[in-house]
């Protein structure tokens, strides 16, 4: 359910995963550069709950599991109508041990990064990205490690699998929107201090994230798929 009824007025965007972490940051971000934030939420108690709360003409929000088709479809009901600059799919997960190879993942690990990261994710764009506006931008939150051409260490190989997979997908989905208008970007964050990215991730949210809403702001009006960094700089795919 929301805890607001009113659409944004001028600049907005939907933000498909924002309880805390990078989502949380991002939706902050935006509401400090004057733009209305939608975004989901799984729990009832969140750090966004707390950021709508401080700033309630800003940011409102909708509870929201990925992995639950039904609740999906239900949001793009709810939302019919409504119209955003920007529609960002934030929500992911880590596999619990980046070790893990495989030969030693466990098949439900395997699965929960898959359903989450790739079938999760797609499934927000595909019921949510008509939501962007003409010349908006349509977003997900990939990651340098799903480059397969810059794997040369080996390691989190299941991690990196569902991000690779993402970017397939969503070319698979530009492919199929290719007169729509919109930008389709795949975001490659880089390694930075969340509870997903640990404390030894060399750069905080609050030095990367006003970079990555840099980056995706000036995507509007620039259609077409393209996998970048949060300097803007190309991601060899």
């Amino acid at each position: 359910m929301s805890n607001s009824t009113a659409p944004g007025i001028g600049r907005s965007i939907l933000i498909v995963g924002a309880s805390r972490g990078l989502g949380c940051a991002m939706a902050a971000e935006f509401a400090g550069r004057g733009w209305h934030v939608l975004g989901t939420v799984r729990g009832a108690e969140t750090s966004l709950h707390d950021l709508a709360a401080e700033r309630p003409d800003a940011i409102e929000t909708e509870t929201l599991d990925i992995t639950d088709h039904d609740q999906m479809r239900a949001l793009g009901k709810r939302l019919a109508g409504r119209q955003f600059d920007i529609v960002f799919v934030n929500a992911g997960v880590a596999n619990r041990s980046a070790i893990d190879t495989m030969a030693t993942v466990s098949k439900e690990e395997f699965v929960h990064a898959m359903l989450t990261n790739v079938l999760g994710a797609m499934r927000a764009v595909e019921e949510l990205g008509g939501l962007a506006g003409p010349g908006g931008v349509i977003g997900v939150m990939s990651s340098g490690q799903g480059s397969i051409a810059n794997n040369a260490n080996g390691v989190n190989d299941v991690y990196r699998a569902s991000k690779a997979a993402l970017n397939q997908a969503m070319a698979s989905y530009a492919g199929r929107h290719a007169d729509s208008g919109r930008a389709m970007i795949l975001m490659a964050p880089g390694w930075i201090r969340t509870d997903m990215g640990g404390a030894n991730a060399p750069f905080g949210i609050e030095e990367a994230m006003p970079q990555i809403v840099d980056v995706l702001i000036a995507q509007r009006d620039s259609p077409g798929l393209r996998f970048l960094d949060r300097h803007g700089r190309p991601v060899t795919w």
